[in-house]
């Protein structure tokens, strides 16, 4: 459904570009797809290219407040570090890439609909749709980076991504890794709210 939904923008590998990307950004230089290993003391996510490479891994350290978690790619190179603040109303991630670069993720309250998610540091934004689950990536002109689009019913949480500027690859894959944090972290928000909410 992904393919042709301008609500839900997700695809597997191999399949053609989600329609309303297309007509809206064009073709992508790159596309890549993310899995997460379930039932794993190390919360692992892999990320894989059209072609079912595996090109990028991050794990997270198992118990952490902080949700320390590191990306390295298929070299075994450290690409980022990535760390939750603690007791943040803005769900506040900061990120170090592995050549220095430093920038913060800080979402913005009182979107009803729409996410949007300052990157700090960069000058960039992340523009999202909790409903369809849809997020793009815009510089700091306003023009298109990524998007991003998770699958609505997955157990293995996929994601996949489009790249129109592939020379921002490395930064991409840490702001959607960072991105899956920020979202599993919501969800399990809500999940401790609903079930206090049960119990009283």
């Amino acid at each position: 459904m992904g393919v042709f939904s301008s609500i839900d923008r997700f695809r597997e590998a191999g399949q053609r570009t989600n329609v309303n990307n297309e007509e809206r950004f064009g073709e992508p230089v790159k596309s890549l797809f993310t899995s997460t290993k379930v039932f794993s003391l190390h919360h692992s996510i892999q990320i894989t290219d059209a072609e079912g490479n595996v090109v990028y891994n991050a794990s997270t350290k198992f118990p952490s407040l902080h949700d320390k978690t590191d990306i390295y790619d298929a070299a075994q190179r450290h690409i980022a570090h990535i760390e939750k603040k603690f007791l943040s109303l803005h769900e506040r991630h900061f990120v170090s890439m592995g050549d220095g670069t430093r920038f913060e993720l800080c979402n913005e309250l009182f979107h009803l609909i729409n996410d949007i998610t300052n990157i700090e540091g960069l000058g960039w934004q992340l523009r999202g749709n909790i409903i369809g689950l849809n997020f793009e990536l815009y510089d700091q002109y306003g023009e298109v980076i990524a998007v991003i689009a998770q699958k609505m019913i997955s157990l293995h949480d996929k994601y996949c991504v489009d790249i129109y500027r592939p020379e921002y690859e490395d930064k991409v894959v840490a702001i959607l890794i960072t991105l899956q944090h920020m979202i599993k972290d919501r969800e399990n928000s809500a999940a401790a709210s609903s079930s206090s909410s049960s119990s009283d």
